[in-house]
């Protein structure tokens, strides 16, 4: 007989660093609901969706970078005409960054946003520019002084083709949670992100059988650090939020960083 009612514990182990545990409630109610199509709102929808994509950005770049990687701006003098002109450009820049890369036996990875606007009256682009995620290997200035115009041969003058700049990421508690809500705040344009194959996916786990619903309303209530950091050993809590829903009920979901001693 299939179990109609329980609690789904899912882990989302993020890199080496970062856990994020949902205990989620699956009922019979809900299991009706995800069965149907549902008369939401557009707008209630394009939130979920866009809260669900956001919590997965963050867990991937949680998953692939950390210190001494760098998060790149670059812009242009002279706009390009097309965002296909834009991104056969930032896609030059990323083959020679993963070029000079392999000359020190390191593989490029990267997750690439190329931020734009468009005027209403004519379409043509505005704030059009790129936030580049890369991983460390070379030094700032090399990685800087790459976001240029083709040289001739010979020429060694360097013509940047607009401003760039390069910082170091500083993961905190919440890993680079802080930039990737910069990085994907809603925008006055629109964006476009993207990312090298060889980044890992977050890792992900459920156990259907660890909870009660007991023990999660006890939860709920003391949100007990102590009892947490128990059950996922090697871990120490940084945000504990319940929630509650008429579908769910209460859930809690979650946010550990790894010990380090």
């Amino acid at each position: 007989m299939t179990r109609r009612n329980f609690i789904r514990e899912k882990k989302i182990k993020c890199g080496n660093d970062y856990l994020e545990v949902d205990i989620i409630p699956i009922t019979e109610q809900e299991k009706k609901i995800r069965g149907k199509k549902t008369k939401k709102s557009p707008k209630k929808l394009i939130n979920q969706n866009d809260k669900r994509a956001r919590r997965y950005f963050i867990q991937k770049t949680n998953s692939n970078f950390g210190w001494g990687d760098y998060h790149v701006t670059a812009t242009y003098n002279k706009l390009p005409k097309s965002l296909e002109e834009a991104e056969k450009i930032v896609t030059k820049y990323l083959e020679r960054l993963r070029y000079h890369m392999r000359k020190k036996g390191i593989e490029l990875k990267y997750i690439l946003i190329t931020e734009f606007g468009t005027k209403k009256d004519t379409g043509q682009l505005i704030r059009l520019h790129h936030h580049i995620i890369i991983n460390g290997g070379l030094d700032r200035d090399t990685v800087e002084n790459l976001w240029c115009e083709r040289r001739k041969k010979g020429d060694k003058k360097i013509r940047l083709l607009g401003f760039v700049n390069a910082d170091r990421l500083q993961p905190n508690e919440f890993g680079l949670e802080a930039v990737c809500r910069y990085l994907t705040k809603n925008p006055n344009g629109k964006k476009r992100w993207s990312c090298s194959q060889n980044l890992k996916e977050p890792d992900v786990k459920t156990n259907d059988s660890k909870y009660s619903f007991k023990k999660v309303r006890e939860l709920v209530k003391t949100q007990d650090r102590e009892f947490f950091e128990k059950e996922y050993p090697g871990y120490i809590l940084t945000q504990c939020k319940a929630e509650y829903t008429d579908e769910r009920g209460w859930a809690i979901y979650l946010k550990m960083r790894r010990l380090r001693i």
